[in-house]
């Protein structure tokens, strides 16, 4: 007979929600970008949406600095936003500890209605939202709007997923007694967020951490603060009660300080970062001296391998939306193309006409536009050092190669044959919108090369061979593989690499896990 047992916690409270009178809202007859709290911005932003100061305790909070964040296309400043040190950072934590001893005992099914009511507004805000992402990362407003739309899908998926986190009964060896497995909230969960998609990466580990019972800090890229403000003032607005999110922005300079700060804090159970494959090992090791739970996506290197028997229309149009993407700056995107000879030099041709034909380089905001900037300089400067280096190693240009004249983040899309696997563009991520071309002779050899990466976070290959699909498949070392596919991420698959690309994975029924802890009792 199955038998439900309906327990009721000694902390399921209703939390209060933040007086009206604690947001800033703007007057009629009183200048918004003098307001505090407020970006003027570009024209088209929403002033309600583009806050400036930090998100703790269900309050704006200011910063005794500011510092500024810039449009990557023009270079126009965009707004002065609160630049939170270690004291903000300390009283984020308290304000989401504080927190947590209710949220924890806030019914699953109360905590996944808050997160649909948060994915509800932003269905409802996904143009302003979109166009946020848009002036401060550059990205063409179609690929801003796609990835606001991936974003709230993360609040909707780990909505439904609040109310499936199930334990278990376990039969023992003794008659008379029985296990019970509970899964728990593991507490506080420090979140620091990449630059390339400031909105979905903020809500894949946020959706899971509010589903599971945990509360967040979030510190956001010193690039891209204006889409985790936004999301904050969402929130807030979904009745997401004080202290359950929170946000502290800060600059490159306090960046370094602010992360020991949340790693080290012995009020902060969880640690979810996404960026640099270095960065991690230094967060990895300030998390270490207290043993918190981490979960990493760190960087990766992509393969991409045609095989002979590939459809080469389909390798082709599969290349360019796996390269191509946020002009070539995400952590999934192609970095090595290695094709079969038999297949190479057709692939090369219709490849570089694809790239001439389609790609279009400009403001992310005009219409046209499917090539936005980098983020900024230093990302411009390491893809000219890879493109200069291949060029003197014997690589040929097919098309692009420089900078393009629309400004100074800009690149023009570049398809670059003949390289090798001594050259820069081989060896390191290059984040950028170059397109590296290895010619192989054998499968093996293309398993080898594609294998010889030190991380391992997705790959790619195309053929026609049933055989050949399963084999390779199984032997390319990433945490996930597109076949005959260049897109690969989407909510209900779990996102995460092997080797140095990270640990644990995001998303997917088992994203929620990540912020689960077990808690193991015998009864008789």
């Amino acid at each position: 007979m199955a038998t439900c047992f309906r327990l009721r916690s000694c902390l399921a409270l209703h939390l209060p929600r933040t007086p009206p009178s604690r947001v800033l809202r703007p007057r009629a007859d009183y200048p918004v970008g003098r307001i505090r709290g407020y970006a003027r911005g570009p024209a088209g932003l929403s002033s309600a949406l583009l806050r400036t100061d930090g998100f703790v305790g269900g309050s704006w909070l200011s910063a005794a600095a500011t510092f500024p964040v810039h449009d990557p296309a023009s270079g126009a400043e965009l707004g002065l936003v609160a630049d939170c040190g270690v004291p903000e950072a300390r009283a984020a934590v308290r304000a989401a500890y504080e927190a947590f001893c209710s949220w924890r005992g806030v019914s699953a099914k109360e905590r996944s209605s808050l997160l649909r009511k948060w994915y509800d507004l932003m269905i409802q805000n996904k143009d302003d939202l979109a166009k946020i992402i848009t002036a401060e990362s550059g990205k063409p407003l179609k690929e801003a709007q796609g990835e606001i739309l991936y974003s709230a899908n993360f609040l909707e998926w780990f909505s439904e997923e609040a109310r499936r986190v199930y334990g278990d009964i376990i039969y023992t060896p003794a008659k008379e007694k029985r296990g019970l497995v509970l899964k728990q909230p593991l507490g506080v969960a420090a979140v620091i967020t990449p630059w390339n998609f400031p909105s979905a990466m903020i809500t894949r580990k946020v959706g899971a951490a509010l589903a599971a019972g945990c509360t967040v800090v979030v510190k956001p890229a010193e690039d891209t603060p204006f889409s985790a403000l936004a999301l904050a003032a969402l929130a807030d607005q979904a009745g997401i009660p004080p202290g359950v999110y929170n946000v502290i922005p800060c600059s490159q300079k306090k960046a370094k300080e602010v992360g020991e700060a949340l790693c080290t804090d012995p009020l902060v159970s969880k640690i979810s970062f996404t960026g640099s494959t270095a960065t991690g090992k230094v967060l990895l090791h300030h998390a270490a001296n207290s043993v918190k739970r981490v979960s990493m996506e760190l960087g990766g290197h992509a393969p991409f391998i045609v095989f002979d028997s590939a459809n080469v229309d389909q390798a082709v149009a599969g290349a360019m939306a796996s390269k191509f993407r946020n002009s070539g700056q995400t952590c999934v995107c192609s970095n090595r193309f290695l094709v079969q000879r038999g297949i190479h030099d057709s692939f090369v041709k219709k490849f570089a006409e694809a790239i001439k034909t389609n790609l279009h380089v400009g403001n992310g905001f005009e219409e046209r536009t499917t090539q936005g900037p980098l983020i900024n300089e230093k990302a411009v400067e390491k893809v000219e050092k890879h493109v200069s280096d291949a060029i003197s190693k014997g690589a040929t240009v097919v098309t692009g190669g420089k900078r393009h004249q629309v400004g100074k983040n800009f690149f023009e899309p570049t398809l670059l044959s003949n390289v090798t696997r001594d050259m820069l563009c081989s060896q390191e991520e290059t984040f950028g919108p170059v397109a590296p071309v290895i010619k192989f002779d054998t499968e093996e050899e293309a398993v080898a090369i594609a294998n010889v990466a030190d991380v391992g976070l997705a790959g790619y290959f195309y053929s026609q061979d049933p055989a050949q699909i399963w084999r390779v498949a199984e032997r390319l070392e990433v945490g996930m593989v597109g076949v005959n596919e260049g897109l690969i991420s989407s909510v209900e698959c779990p996102f995460g690499g092997v080797k140095q690309s990270g640990l644990g994975r995001e998303g997917s029924k088992y994203g929620i896990d990540e912020y689960l802890e077990l808690n193991s009792q015998e009864t008789s």
